[in-house]
């Protein structure tokens, strides 16, 4: 079929739609019309002693220009208030609101021909009293409203029988409260078509055996197995989001233990944000870790507001997302830089599309080891804040490549670090690891130094404040474990995990950053910021988890395979070395570790040293020439 056919046959079908919702306005027209004049017909009644012929008002009640007088008048009424507008089966207070309103017109009206235009016109006083027209403003609303409600009632009373027909899913909700009342509603608008709410839960006893928006509460979340059996329920949706972290993750995990899919809402925060989610989603890793929710303290991160913001590694995944979130503040100007065009060109895109014009958006491609071109950014822009989020991550990678590590990770944070002294940038915020703890590891190690640069640098600079913020793993970015587990999902297995007891800190990447930029509001001069990561996730219970949620079977679809401790990987990390102390914020989720005391001149002296054998490709005893700038270094290998 050519795609003049299809236009023709949707222009069609869109006017044979019309013509038949046109008919059904008619319809319902013709029905307000005939209840309207039978509610005219009982107020006489009730108002006469059933009496209605031997009134004179019965003279006015059954001539035929009344009749079809005060009929057309409820019509026009009706219609003109967009009462014929409203999709029957999705009533709600609106239009009850609109309903009264033009009941209370139409028994106005209705009092102007009856003792007004009639007796002037065809001679014929009514001889009703006054309170039969406040009677009749009942009776008019009861017609106008109760076809429309109970057309609701007998739809929803259907619809179970009809999904028993057609396999629909069985759901219950979890929470009685307004998000549960809302999935509901949600499930009523799509007509049903992704499950049929049966029995709803909710740990306040106040509700067991109430209903919410028609679905019996009939039990609490540790029923959920059982009655998720008794009802044979095919999907569970979560609708608690004003219950902490930890008990989320509680009531997923029992969830997740029967045969049914989960699903959860959207957070408070979500519904309410402009264009925010509105449907319920699949549960994602994110959602199986108990720390606490991370909140944006916006009034914090004024210092961003009318500002020029430099973000180095902006095209990665923490990188990007800083750009991202300081968008929001408003800057003067945002400028992204990176050595990898291709993300950068994304993230430019993503903002344009995002905020239009609004933000000025500034890509520039280039290395944080070249010095010249480092000056040729800071001289363009002259930033007031640098994010510096460039570096290499990957650990086995620098065990191998362990000049590159040093010359990207030590030297590009050097350069950037100078720079932002030399063009007066008043503050610098560098990222950091908790590998960077005890390392074990080159990359650690390199990202350990960093934290004593922004010491050192922090010692000698009398123009810019700068920081470091450590924190653990990010979920989902690039390269980390997540993405790679879901890979070899898709791919069949085995799941690989290097060891059964190896655990990790995990936070999700806007958390993540939304601490940074606050930690960046805190920053006097020389901090290294520690995000509060909760408690440690083993890399199983990740793996097990994701297997889950994928629809798979640990042992029977899918199995777990254990490679060994990867060089340099560590079972464990820390946040804190014993020499640190912890110093709390305004926010609880962010402290300062007590700066380790050191010779700025000897540590100067080693970091000229290990630059000249980092270019000189020494790999063979740049470890050591490590291990001696950062005495806590422990090397697998040495």
């Amino acid at each position: 079929m050519s795609i003049t056919e299809k236009d023709k046959d949707m222009t069609a079908d869109y006017k044979d739609t019309e013509v038949t919702a046109f008919l059904k306005k008619i319809i319902v027209c013709i029905l307000d019309f005939a209840l309207f004049s039978v509610a005219n017909l009982a107020m006489c009644y009730l108002t006469q002693n059933g009496h209605i012929t031997l009134s004179s008002y019965g003279k006015i009640a059954f001539n035929y220009p009344h009749f079809i007088m005060v009929g057309v008048m409820a019509v026009i009424v009706n219609w003109s208030l967009g009462l014929y507008r409203s999709v029957w089966k999705f009533v709600g207070n609106d239009e009850i609101v609109r309903g009264t309103f033009a009941a209370a017109v139409e028994t106005v009206l209705l009092f102007l021909i009856d003792r007004v235009l009639f007796p002037n016109i065809f001679g014929v006083p009514g001889r009703l009293a006054w309170f039969a027209y406040l009677l009749g403003f009942f009776l008019i609303d009861i017609a106008i409203l109760a076809p429309r409600i109970c057309f609701r009632i007998i739809k929803k009373a259907f619809i179970p029988i009809r999904k028993s027909r057609d396999g629909r899913k069985r759901v219950m909700i979890v929470g009685a409260g307004f998000m549960g009342n809302f999935i509901i509603d949600a499930f009523v608008n799509n007509q049903y078509r992704n499950g049929y709410p049966i029995v709803a839960v909710d740990d306040n006893p106040v509700k067991k055996g109430k209903k919410i928006n028609g679905v019996k509460v009939a039990g609490t979340c540790a029923d959920i197995p059982l009655l998720t059996s008794k009802y044979k329920i095919d999907e569970i949706v979560i609708c608690i989001p004003s219950a902490s972290k930890a008990r989320q993750k509680e009531i997923i995990d029992i969830s997740m233990k029967t045969s049914a899919s989960v699903k959860i809402s959207p957070s408070v925060e979500e519904f309410l944000e402009p264009g925010g989610p509105r449907k319920a989603r699949k549960i994602e890793i994110s959602d199986l870790l108990s720390r606490p929710e991370v909140k944006l303290d916006k009034k914090v991160c004024r210092y961003l507001v009318g500002k020029t913001i430099l973000v180095t590694g902006g095209g990665g995944s923490i990188g990007s997302e800083i750009c991202m979130q300081v968008a929001r503040y408003n800057p003067k100007t945002i400028v992204v830089f990176d050595i990898y065009e291709n993300c950068a060109f994304e993230l430019e895109n993503d903002l344009i599309d995002k905020y239009d014009d609004q933000i000025d958006v500034q890509v520039r491609i280039g290395s944080v080891r070249d010095v010249d071109r480092l000056r040729e950014i800071f001289s363009e822009f002259k930033p007031d804040v640098v994010f510096h989020a460039a570096a290499h991550k990957h650990v086995p990678l620098m065990e191998d490549s362990p000049c590159e590590a040093v010359k990207n990770n030590v030297f590009g944070t050097y350069n950037v670090a100078k720079m932002a002294d030399e063009f007066k940038v008043p503050k610098m915020v560098i990222l950091s690891t908790d590998k960077a703890v005890n390392p074990t590891n080159v990359m650690g190690c390199t990202k350990r130094i960093t934290e004593i640069i922004v010491q050192y640098m922090n010692k000698i600079s009398d123009n810019t404040q700068y920081a470091a913020v450590r924190f653990g793993n990010v979920l989902g970015s690039h390269g980390s474990v997540i993405p790679i587990f879901k890979k070899q999902i898709e791919n069949g297995g085995p799941v690989k995990v290097t060891h059964p007891d190896i655990t990790r800190y995990f936070m999700t990447i806007p958390e993540a950053v939304s601490l940074v930029l606050q930690a960046g509001a805190y920053a006097k001069g020389g901090e290294i910021f520690i995000l509060d990561m909760g408690e440690p996730v083993k890399i199983d219970d990740l793996a097990k988890n994701l297997i889950r949620l994928s629809g798979y079977t640990l042992g029977v679809d899918m199995e777990i395979k254990y490679t060994g401790l990867r060089p340099g990987e560590k079972l464990y990390e820390e946040l804190l070395m014993n020499e640190e102390g912890m110093q709390d914020t305004d926010n609880k989720l962010i402290h300062i570790g007590r700066p380790i005391e050191f010779d700025k001149e000897h540590f100067y002296e080693k970091l000229e040293e290990l630059k000249e054998m980092a270019y000189a490709e020494d790999s063979a005893d740049i470890r050591k020439k490590i291990m001696e700038v950062v005495d806590t270094y422990h090397p697998q290998n040495l």
